[in-house]
């Protein structure tokens, strides 16, 4: 049977036990929110992110600091589901562009087609496969090479934590990758069988302020050639600290942590945002205005502190110095921003 509107064949939906899809695959309604709008949205009134989506956090303070104009050119340097993007998108028509930069390929083909299909076309957006650390590298090709405003938010997408085949959710079992870029670069099994167990221990610590890191390091380190899923890694964890009687709340607590120090290694996201960091303040016209969203400490005193020097040195005219949280009410009903702190800033 042919489709009326293609050449291709008709493929039915994979079909799945039980009376609602349990595997991220399965969950073909809310994979395709366009499709089932009224689905997704009750989705989202029980205080849960669909699957394969990503709900953007302080969208309205971010649009406050930023606050596009029409004509304005910007940068949303973690594109990411796209959700800040097509906000700003609006505001700087007409005759605005906004320059979409992300590491992870496979989101940014399906963020660009989301986007196109809302009719914002070449002239007004334009997607790019980069790290945000070359930033200065994509804006060489405009003239001049500095923008209105940058935003970035650092923290990873829904897309990728509900996805396990990606390998960064301690709570699936799926190969343990954890890497933004699959098309180059190591894998989380890979590292964790090169390194040494003080190396661990110094990464669990410097990336995640874990407690137990090197308890925990110890362990992996014990076990690291038997490590191939997240499962394997997740066992390790959970068996070494229940032996030590932490509650099962502390337990997941750690197991984030671990699975957060494992993908900032493996992406080298700390050195991308002290590149992203320095070249900021050239990156923007005089007045621009550049915001970022952090979700751990590690990124939070980095962004900290070069804004702190770039306002002693008169790079920057105003830095906001005390942090901005998400509402009361995102928090509720949007659990994935209780961690987050909105830095910005003005260039002189």
């Amino acid at each position: 049977m042919q489709d009326s509107n293609s050449n291709q064949p008709h493929k039915r939906r994979p079909r799945y036990s039980g009376t609602h899809p349990r595997t991220f695959s399965e969950k073909y309604k809310e994979l395709n929110p366009e499709k089932y709008e009224a689905e997704v949205q009750h989705v989202i009134s029980r205080g849960d992110t669909p699957a394969g989506t990503h709900r953007s956090i302080c969208l309205q303070e971010v649009l406050a600091i930023l606050d596009p104009k029409p004509g304005e050119i910007a940068v949303d340097a973690t594109l990411g589901y796209g959700g800040h993007t097509r906000e700003i998108l609006k505001k700087i028509q007409p005759g605005g562009i906004l320059y979409g930069l992300d590491v992870d390929s496979v989101e940014l083909s399906k963020t660009e087609a989301r986007i196109r299909s809302e009719g914002f076309g070449p002239e007004s957006f334009v997607a790019i496969h980069a790290n945000f650390a070359s930033l200065p590298k994509v804006l060489s090709a405009i003239d001049p090479p500095y923008v209105d405003m940058i935003l970035a938010d650092l923290g990873v997408s829904s897309m990728q934590i509900d996805n396990p085949e990606r390998g960064f959710s301690f709570k699936k079992d799926g190969p343990l990758d954890m890497r933004m870029n699959q098309e180059k670069g190591e894998t989380a099994s890979h590292l964790l069988n090169r390194i040494t167990e003080n190396k661990i221990a110094s990464l669990l610590r410097d990336n995640a302020d874990e407690p137990d890191a090197c308890i925990i390091a110890h362990a992996i380190f014990q076990n690291r050639t038997e490590m191939k899923t997240t499962m394997d890694l997740t066992r390790i964890i959970k068996s070494t600290l229940s032996e030590l009687k932490r509650s099962d709340n502390d337990i997941v607590k750690s197991e984030r942590r671990v699975y957060q120090a494992l993908r900032i290694e493996i992406n080298g996201e700390l050195s991308a945002l002290e590149a992203l960091l320095a070249n900021l303040p050239y990156c923007l016209k005089s007045g621009g205005r550049v915001a970022i969203l952090t979700f751990h400490s590690g990124e939070d005193n980095r962004v900290v502190h070069s804004f702190e020097e770039g306002k002693r040195l008169g790079l920057y005219s105003y830095i906001q110095d005390k942090e901005i949280r998400g509402s009361k009410e995102e928090r509720f009903s949007n659990p994935r921003s209780r961690s987050v702190r909105l830095r910005w800033a003005i260039r002189a």
